[in-house]
């Protein structure tokens, strides 16, 4: 829930899929290394994210893209900062992708992507109960 919060402009997260070569503002990442030291990063998965499914998600789009033969975009050079947001800016708004990408459901299975999506819309249902500090500071006091 708590982890859309950092896909911020200038924050060190991405806020779209562009990707490039050593680029700290891309959302995939290929820092320049070695053969050796090669790698792909996924910038766009916070450290709160379950691994399994982190992983699983990524594969699964990826053999996605190759299945239905989609090119990437061009190598972001500059500052994807600048560039609009292109990813979920809650996880209320993630699920609605979730549930309207058939193909998703197709790899990982349908009864994984229903079970997972009702069980995280009980979670933000949740949160958005909460009444956080700043909203009792700037909001409730007043009114």
């Amino acid at each position: 829930v708590n982890s859309y919060r950092r896909l911020a402009r200038f924050s060190s997260a991405p806020i779209n899929i562009e990707w490039g070569y050593d680029n700290r503002t891309v959302g995939i990442r290929s820092p320049i290394s070695t053969p050796e030291a090669r790698r792909i990063e996924n910038r766009v998965i916070g450290a709160d994210a379950n691994p399994y499914v982190a992983l699983a998600m990524t594969l699964a789009c990826g053999y996605l893209g190759m299945k239905h033969k989609i090119e990437p975009k061009p190598e972001m050079k500059g500052d994807a900062y600048l560039s609009p947001y292109s990813l979920p800016r809650s996880l209320g708004e993630a699920l609605d992708w979730l549930r309207r990408e058939p193909a998703l459901a197709e790899v990982l299975g349908e009864e994984f992507v229903t079970v997972y999506a009702e069980v995280k819309e009980i979670e933000y249902n949740e949160f958005m109960k909460v009444i956080s500090p700043w909203e009792r500071e700037h909001l409730l006091l007043h009114v």
